[in-house]
């Protein structure tokens, strides 16, 4: 299912709001995402391109009537745990697969899959709620033990985000976050005409598959680069950094970790992702709302060279961008491996993002 807040809505007979009906006449609530997947052929390649193996538990999120539930468990699968949010479907889900031969491998929880603990899996094989997209991305990555790959259909701008490249339009911080953990390829494009009812939108299916030994840095110290990074990601990484704020931070955690003496700096290059560090960017989701176009004027003032006496940190920070030619490069250009190279810059320096 796809797209949608979660609301409350009257189940009368009416044909106002999404007007679509499930076989039993219970109407379909646009509000929670229940946008069906009605195209048998696009089910089909769908399963197809997920690479299932006959020893595969399978996740599926927000299953809805079942159309894919069906078709997974035809597909051979050792087992299929579906988590769905509405009762109204669980129940139909039930009778529908009441008596069926397959029946004995599929296991129904409902609940919200944000908020439940997932059970191990092999693979996820969904289309899900929109309104998820970035809290869920993040809570499978951080799921352990590591899934083999995901497929998953997403509204098609989060889509491309994913996917998107350095110099591409939609790249973004959650692009490189994503990229940094996974390895994610787009896989077909779907137009909304083969959901009931339509969404507003059209979407494509995404296979993300997560990165085996995660990359050794501290989540933490990559995420407070690159939020500051693509704070403007078309401003030169030389302003960004002679912001005031910018610098005070800095300097702040420079100051702390310098009286603290930093007995475990000499780690931080060998400090591994936790699923607790990426379970930060499930509030991501304002990625979608980024600018696209002309970047908007920074309300944040430079650095004062002689304010406060921080010209010498000023110099520092620069200095270091310098060191590896970033004071004129752009986020919006720079790749993963330029990231993970610029953060060692700072930490080899003493400077720390958290």
């Amino acid at each position: 299912m796809a797209g949608g807040k979660i609301q409350k809505k009257r189940h009368g007979s009416g044909g106002g709001g999404g007007g679509a009906r499930l076989q039993g006449g219970i109407p379909f609530e646009k509000s929670k995402g229940q946008h069906i997947l009605r195209n048998p052929a696009l089910v089909d390649s769908i399963i197809a391109k997920a690479g299932l193996k006959p020893t595969d538990t399978v996740l599926e999120i927000g299953p809805g009537t079942g159309n894919l539930t069906k078709r997974l468990l035809e597909a051979g699968v050792k087992a299929v745990v579906a988590v769905e949010l509405d009762p109204r479907m669980v129940l139909e889900l039930s009778r529908r697969f009441q008596g069926h031969p397959l029946s004995s491998r599929l296991k129904v929880i409902q609940g919200d899959v944000l908020k439940c603990d997932l059970p191990y899996f092999d693979i996820c094989v969904a289309n899900i709620p929109y309104q998820i997209s970035s809290p869920l991305t993040f809570k499978l990555l951080s799921h352990r033990p590591i899934f083999r790959c995901a497929v998953i259909m997403f509204q098609r701008e989060f889509a491309m985000r994913l996917v998107a490249q350095p110099g591409d339009t939609l790249y973004c911080r959650l692009s490189v976050n994503v990229q940094l953990l996974s390895r994610v390829s787009h896989l077909l494009k779907v137009g909304r005409n083969n959901f009931r009812p339509p969404p507003k939108v059209d979407s494509s299916v995404v296979r993300i598959e997560p990165r085996k030994p995660l990359p050794p840095v501290s989540f933490k110290e990559w995420d407070g680069l690159v939020r500051i990074c693509f704070n403007r990601k078309n401003k030169t990484l030389g302003s960004l950094f002679k912001q005031k704020r910018v610098l005070e931070l800095l300097e702040k955690n420079y100051k702390t970790m310098q009286s603290l003496q930093l007995a475990q700096e000499s780690e931080m290059g060998e400090e591994k992702m936790s699923p607790d560090d990426v379970a930060v960017l499930a509030n991501m989701v304002e990625d979608l709302s980024m600018e696209i176009g002309d970047e908007k004027e920074d309300d944040d003032m430079e650095m004062d060279d002689a304010a406060d006496g921080r010209a010498s940190f000023k110099e520092k920070i620069m200095g270091i961008l310098q060191q590896g030619d970033f004071a004129e490069k752009r986020s919006s250009k720079l790749s993963q491996v330029d990231f993970l190279y610029l953060l060692s810059l700072f930490n080899k320096a003493g400077i720390h993002f958290s």
